[in-house]
């Protein structure tokens, strides 16, 4: 048999080698990441919130509380408060920005009252007339100085001048439904007696109760004044000078709506 022969007849065999494949490795990592950057936004989210002031803080709460006003767009702006176009449901509204929005009315108010007793030609007075928003709501206080008083010295007999801005302040408030409470407050100078007589209490809830009669004749509807307060001299707006005049006032305290 030739060389030939025997080369047809032997099989030829062909060996492939077989290329390596890299291990999968799966998605868990894709899982860990995206919640690691979830986390780290949330993060950013409460520092920025942290960093914003009272107003924003609350109107965020609010949203949180009631977002579907948020949603709608009539609901109050986390930035600005209630929206322009509509007004926030009470629900929506938290008791701060309640408070808030009770607080721009009455000081509001407060300019208009002041520019209705310059109007009346009470200008002279504007010194003694004070507006400040306190803790019950609005605070309104006539003071007394060496020029001008409110009241007869030592009776609760007032003068034509607290007559007028007494009814000027009436007529305004009588607009609201706020609750009303007044104050009486005098300077140290004693009544003889040593307290067993007529004393600065009884004098100051008698001037409370005399603003009371006025208020009430120019419009002041009874059931808005819950309270007479007499503290005599125990609340004095100068305390460095017991017996200045300022501490001889009527204060008229318009409180927010609960």
């Amino acid at each position: 048999m030739s060389e030939n022969e025997n080369n047809k007849e032997t099989p030829i065999i062909i060996v492939k080698g077989k290329k390596a494949k890299h291990a999968h490795h799966g998605g868990a990592w894709k899982v860990a990441y995206s919640d690691f950057v979830t986390a780290l936004m949330a993060l950013f989210i409460v520092l920025w919130i942290l960093a914003q002031n009272e107003d924003v803080k609350n109107n965020i709460a609010g949203y949180f509380n009631d977002p579907s006003g948020f949603g709608t767009g009539n609901g109050p702006s986390v930035f600005k408060g209630p929206g322009r176009n509509a007004q926030a449901t009470p629900s929506l509204l938290t008791e701060f920005q309640k408070k808030e929005i009770q607080k721009e009315n009455l000081t509001k108010m407060g300019k208009e009252l002041m520019d209705k007793i310059n109007a009346e030609g009470l200008g002279e007075l504007e010194n003694q007339v004070d507006f400040e928003i306190a803790d019950e709501g609005l605070r309104i206080e006539l003071m007394e100085s060496d020029k001008a008083n409110f009241f007869e010295v030592g009776t609760a007999k007032l003068e034509p001048n607290a007559k007028k801005i007494l009814s000027v302040i009436a007529k305004q408030l009588s607009k609201l439904d706020n609750k009303i409470v007044i104050e009486g407050h005098t300077d140290s100078r004693p009544y003889p007696g040593n307290g067993m007589g007529y004393t600065n209490f009884e004098l100051s809830a008698d001037r409370a109760n005399a603003a009371r009669r006025v208020l009430l004749k120019y419009g002041i509807k009874d059931s808005q004044i819950v309270e007479i307060r007499g503290y005599a001299d125990k609340r004095l707006r100068d305390p460095k000078h017991p017996r200045s005049a300022a501490n001889r006032r009527i204060s008229i305290i318009v409180k927010y709506n609960e």
